[in-house]
């Protein structure tokens, strides 16, 4: 099957109030760097903005909903969503009501991104989810959500989850609520990405991986009949550094990633991240547009206080040169 992908490259940035340095003292995030940022993005002209999502982390980050909420007003024009939003640390009924409300706050211009993480188990433990237990919470959570989303009474009778007779109003704003895109590299995650969703989400792989993993969706959509009626979205998450020379990209791109993640990231900054002069940036991500991606989303890695120059190199000297690409093919 080949998959209906769009035809415009997309660049979004993830990013908002997240920590991305160690700092002395207590983090203290104000409106006012939100509203800077965000107004930066818009105006630079990217496509998108986008969250992550943890519960406990290697470092302090906010609640995705909440950020996305408050960007929404000061952004009328981007889309905005979850990169990722780890859904099997939730109950579906109270992330149903709140992704409705999203909806309407952002006027429809929401993407639920979703995923199961695994990398922090701490999460898992506080929220009393057994970790062996994520992927088929999540399988069951977008089949509850779907249902609550339709705005006429709902009935589940699952595995963890069970209602009966549920009406939740308002719906979401987009018809059959936000397109959910959902993250995940294993056999099993792209056969739930081919089943259950409008869109993959990649993450720490390569254009070769990228390649192989809408393959996998396309033959598993196939196999199971599937229709995608709103197309099917193609995106991936690219730890990107622009800097002079790529030694220089790669010495900041391991020093932020491994502090984020608390472990040495050089080699995997090596294989999977966009680094260098703008040019040799922009190779990885028409690597990635050939391999099949129609979204790219963008994670600056580097110091915390230069997350708004990055924002701004980007985009006076690398998105030009993807003009004929964001133009369509």
């Amino acid at each position: 099957m080949t998959l209906p992908l769009h035809d415009r490259l997309s660049v979004g940035i993830q990013t908002i109030h997240r920590r991305t340095e160690p700092g002395i003292g207590a983090w203290l995030p104000e409106i006012d760097e939100l509203v800077k940022l965000v107004t930066l993005v818009d105006r630079c002209g990217y496509d998108s903005l986008w969250v992550g999502d943890h519960v406990s982390f290697a470092l302090p980050i906010l609640d995705p909903f909440l950020q996305l909420a408050q960007a929404a007003v000061v952004s009328r024009r981007l889309q905005l969503g979850t990169a990722v939003y780890l859904l099997p640390l939730r109950h579906p009924g109270p992330v149903a009501k709140q992704v409705a409300t999203l909806d309407h706050l952002s006027e429809g211009r929401f993407v639920f991104g979703v995923g199961v993480g695994g990398e922090f188990p701490k999460e898992y433990e506080l929220c009393g989810v057994p970790i062996a237990e994520r992927g088929a919470r999540l399988s069951e959570s977008l089949t509850a959500l779907r249902k609550l989303w339709t705005g006429e009474p709902a009935t589940h009778d699952g595995r963890f989850f069970k209602f009966a007779d549920i009406t939740m109003q308002p719906p979401p704003r987009q018809a059959g609520g936000p397109p959910i895109w959902c993250g995940g590299r294993s056999d099993a995650a792209l056969k739930r990405v081919a089943r259950m969703t409008d869109g993959w989400m990649s993450y720490v792989v390569t254009p070769d991986m990228f390649r192989e993993g809408l393959d996998k969706i396309g033959e598993a959509a196939a196999a199971s009949g599937r229709v995608f009626d709103r197309g099917f979205a193609s995106a991936h998450l690219l730890f990107t550094r622009v800097d002079k020379t790529y030694e220089d990209a790669l010495e900041a791109a391991t020093k932020s990633l491994s502090t984020r993640y608390a472990m040495d990231f050089r080699r995997a900054a090596q294989r999977y991240c966009a680094l260098g002069p703008p040019q040799q940036v922009v190779e990885t991500i028409r690597r990635f547009h050939d391999a099949g991606a129609r979204h790219v989303i963008l994670d600056f890695v580097g110091p915390y206080e230069e997350r708004f120059d990055e924002i701004e190199r980007f985009a006076a000297e690398a998105m030009p040169l993807l003009a004929n690409l964001r133009g369509g093919n």
